[in-house]
C-alpha cells in the first residue's frame, strides 16, 4: 500500500537521526498512526537508551487510541531482554491494532521472533515494506550480526595519474603530500565520527603520523585500530596521543606466531573487534593493508577520491579484482 510506504518512509527519516550515536545498536524509527493521521514518532536515540517504540507510545497524548492504531516501525521490534525490555511485548501489552514492519531483524536473539510475538497475540502484522531501505538503512548492522565482523569501508585518495602517495625516498621533501582538497577532508573527518572506529597500517602510522580524530569536525572520535603485526610502531607516534582509544593489534596481542599470515592476522583482528562490539570499520591506509583487505574480500564499500595532481613516480593505488555481487565501490571527485 503506498500509504504504509509514506509512513514507513517517515520511519527511516527519523531512525537516520541516530547514526552518530546508536552503535553497536540498530538505527529504528517508529511512526503511530490513527486515521491517516500521525499521533506519535520516536526514533532510537543512544545505545542503552528506550527504542523507538517506546519513544513513539510515549509521545502519543491519548493512549486509548493505540487500540485503533497502526504502529510503523523500520526494524523488527526486539522480543528479548537487553538494556531493556523488549518492544514486541510493549505493543502487545498496548493492544495496538496492526504493525507494519520494514525488515526482519537478523539479531539471532531476535530474528522474526518479534513478529511471531505479535502475531500470536491477534496483531494484524504486515513485514517488508521499502524493505531493502530499511536493510540498506541498517547495513552495519546486519554486516556485522551475518557475518560477524564489523562493515568494513575502505577510503584512500588517488592521483589523475593513479597514485596514493610519492616513493618513500620522495616522501620527506614532500610533506605533508595531501591529494584530496580541505572541503574533501572535512568530509572525512564527518565519515570518522559516523563510524565506530577507524583503521591504519603500520607503514602508514609510522610514514604520515595521522592522529585520526574528528577535530575538522563536531562529532565523535572513532576508536582507532592500530595493525601492527610485528610491533614496530613506537609510543611517540600521534596514534597514542590519548586523544581517543586506540586498539593495538600485534601477534603478541593476538596471541599468534610471530610471522603470522594476513589472513590469519586480519581474522584475528576482524574476531576481536567482533567481541569489542565494535560494528563498523574505516580503513585509511595504507597500500598493503588495504590491497590485504581487497584481496581477502574482507571489505563492503569503497570510497577513492580522484584527485587532480599527478607524479611521476609513486605508489600505485590499490586494486581491484572483478567487482563482486553486493560490493558498493564509489569514487568522488573535487569540482
Amino acid at each position: 500500500m503506498i500509504i504504509d510506504e509514506r509512513f514507513m518512509q517517515r520511519c527511516l527519516h527519523l531512525a537516520e537521526k541516530g547514526r552518530s550515536t546508536v552503535a553497536p545498536n540498530p538505527m529504528v524509527g517508529c511512526v503511530i498512526v490513527h486515521q491517516n493521521k500521525i499521533i506519535g514518532e520516536g526514533w532510537h536515540q543512544k545505545a542503552g537508551q528506550p527504542h523507538a517504540e517506546v519513544n513513539a507510545i510515549a509521545n502519543v497524548k491519548d493512549k486509548a487510541l493505540l487500540k485503533k492504531s497502526t504502529v510503523y516501525v523500520s526494524l523488527e521490534p526486539c522480543n528479548h531482554y537487553g538494556r531493556t525490555p523488549p518492544c514486541a511485548h510493549l505493543l502487545v501489552a498496548q493492544g495496538v491494532k496492526r504493525v507494519v514492519v520494514g525488515c526482519q531483524d537478523p539479531f539471532e536473539k531476535v530474528n522474526g521472533s518479534g513478529i511471531e510475538t505479535l502475531r500470536q497475540a491477534g496483531i494484524e502484522v504486515v513485514v517488508g515494506v521499502l524493505e531493502k531501505a530499511c536493510q540498506r538503512q541498517n547495513e552495519r548492522f546486519f554486516i556485522f550480526h551475518q557475518q560477524k565482523r564489523p562493515y568494513i569501508l575502505l577510503k584512500w585518495a588517488q592521483t589523475a595519474n593513479n597514485m596514493i602517495a610519492p616513493l618513500p625516498e620522495d616522501k620527506a621533501s614532500q610533506r605533508p603530500f595531501y591529494i584530496a582538497q580541505q572541503s574533501d577532508l572535512r568530509r572525512v573527518h564527518q565519515w570518522r565520527s559516523e563510524e565506530a572506529a577507524i583503521a591504519v597500517g603500520a607503514q602508514t602510522a609510522m610514514d604520515d603520523d595521522p592522529a585520526l580524530t574528528t577535530r575538522w569536525v563536531h562529532g565523535n572520535n572513532p576508536v582507532r585500530v592500530l595493525l601492527d603485526p610485528h610491533d614496530r610502531v613506537g609510543k611517540e607516534h600521534r596514534i597514542f596521543n590519548g586523544e581517543a582509544k586506540t586498539l593495538h593489534y600485534t601477534h603478541l596481542t593476538l596471541g599468534l606466531s610471530p610471522n603470522p599470515s594476513p589472513k590469519e592476522y586480519l581474522s584475528a583482528v576482524l574476531k576481536d573487534l567482533y567481541t569489542k562490539e565494535i560494528t563498523s570499520l574505516l580503513v585509511e591506509g595504507g597500500r598493503f593493508t588495504l590491497q590485504q583487505l581487497i584481496d581477502g574480500n574482507l571489505w563492503d564499500e569503497a570510497r577513492i577520491y580522484i584527485g587532480e595532481k599527478t607524479i611521476s613516480e609513486g605508489i600505485e593505488a590499490p586494486q581491484f579484482p572483478a567487482m563482486r555481487q553486493g560490493k558498493r565501490h564509489q569514487g568522488w571527485q573535487h569540482r
